[in-house]
C-alpha cells in the first residue's frame, strides 16, 4: 500500500523534480541541469528541452516503420503485418505460422511466437495488456513518449538461416550530433543473470566503457558484412538530433532498423568507471545545431 501511495505521489511530480528525485535515487547525487558534464546528466536535459513532435513518430513502433522507409528506404523495415488497439481484435488466422507481437509505445513489450499451434493465446494476452496499461513516460519522463498511443503491433520473425531462436544481434550505435561514436552488442539479453554486453569502438575493437549492471562479453562478435552502411545509415538517421541511438540488426546478410533511442536507459545508466559517464558526456554539444 505504501509503494502504491507513493508511487501515485511521484506521478504528479513536475518532471523537473521527479527526474531530479530519481536521478539521486540512481546516483546518490542531483543531476547538474544547468550546466550538465556527464552523459546522464546530459540526457536529462535534453528530456526537458529537447522536444520536438517528430520524435513521438520516431519513438512509436509502427510509425517509425514509415519515417525509417521516408529516410533510408522500406528494405530496411521489418514488415508489418497489422496494429491493433486491443488484443482481442488480432486476427490470429491472417498471421502465418511465426510472427512477434509488440507493444508500440514502451520497452519490452514484446512476445515471440516461433509456431501458432502451441502459442499460448492467454498468456500473450495478460502479458500485453499489462504493458498497454503502463504509462512509459510517466516512468521516466521521455517526453517522446508522452502522446505515443499505446497499440499492439505484429510484424514478421527474423531469424538467421541456419542459426536457432535467439540468434539476432542488436548493433545499437551511439550517435551524437549526426555522427556515430561508438556501438554496443549484447548476448542472452533474455535471461538478465547470464546477459552481456560489450562497448565497441567505431574500428571494432572492444572500448573502454562498461556497464554496471551488465557483464562484458568475453569476445568481440564478428562484425557485420554490412558494417560500413550500417554507419552511413546511422549518420542518416541522426541528422538533425543532438543524440541518437541508432539500434539495427544484420538478419541473413540484410539490415534491418531496430528502434530509435533519444534517451538510452532513461539517462540513469551506471558506467564501471564515473570518468566515462564524463568522457562520453563530452561527445554531445547540447548547443550544437
Amino acid at each position: 500500500m505504501l509503494r502504491k501511495l507513493l508511487k501515485s505521489l511521484f506521478s504528479i511530480l513536475p518532471d523537473k523534480v521527479y527526474i531530479q528525485l530519481k536521478f539521486f535515487y540512481h546516483f546518490k547525487k542531483f543531476a547538474n541541469l544547468k550546466n550538465p558534464k556527464t552523459f546522464n546528466e546530459k540526457i536529462q536535459w535534453l528530456k526537458l528541452h529537447d522536444r520536438k513532435d517528430v520524435y513521438t513518430t520516431m519513438v512509436d513502433k509502427y510509425d517509425a516503420k514509415k519515417y525509417v522507409a521516408d529516410r533510408i528506404g522500406s528494405e530496411y523495415v521489418i514488415p508489418a503485418y497489422g496494429v491493433w488497439e486491443r488484443f482481442e481484435d488480432i486476427d490470429f488466422d491472417c498471421l502465418p505460422n511465426q510472427f512477434v507481437l509488440k507493444t508500440t509505445h514502451d520497452c519490452g513489450g514484446i512476445v515471440i511466437c516461433r509456431d501458432k499451434t502451441s502459442f499460448d493465446k492467454k498468456n500473450a494476452k495478460v502479458f500485453l495488456e499489462k504493458h498497454l496499461n503502463f504509462n512509459y513516460f510517466k516512468e521516466g519522463r521521455e517526453w517522446p513518449y508522452k502522446n505515443v498511443k499505446p497499440r499492439i503491433l505484429a510484424e514478421k520473425y527474423m531469424e538467421n538461416e541456419g542459426l536457432n531462436g535467439n540468434s539476432l544481434v542488436d548493433y545499437k550505435f551511439y550517435c551524437f550530433n549526426g555522427k556515430p561514436k561508438f556501438l554496443y552488442v549484447s548476448s542472452g539479453l533474455e535471461n538478465h543473470a547470464t546477459a552481456s554486453i560489450s562497448f565497441l569502438n567505431l574500428d571494432w575493437t572492444f572500448a573502454e566503457y562498461e556497464r554496471s549492471d551488465y557483464k562484458p562479453l568475453t569476445r568481440i562478435p564478428p562484425k557485420p558484412l554490412n558494417y560500413e552502411k550500417m554507419l552511413e545509415i546511422c549518420e542518416t538517421m541522426s541528422q538533425g538530433v543532438k543524440f541518437l541511438r541508432v539500434d539495427l540488426y544484420e538478419v541473413n546478410g540484410k539490415i534491418y532498423s531496430s528502434e530509435l533511442t533519444f534517451h538510452p536507459g532513461s539517462g540513469f545508466t551506471r558506467f564501471k568507471n564515473d570518468a566515462h559517464d564524463v568522457e562520453i558526456g563530452n561527445m554531445l554539444g547540447l548547443y550544437k545545431g
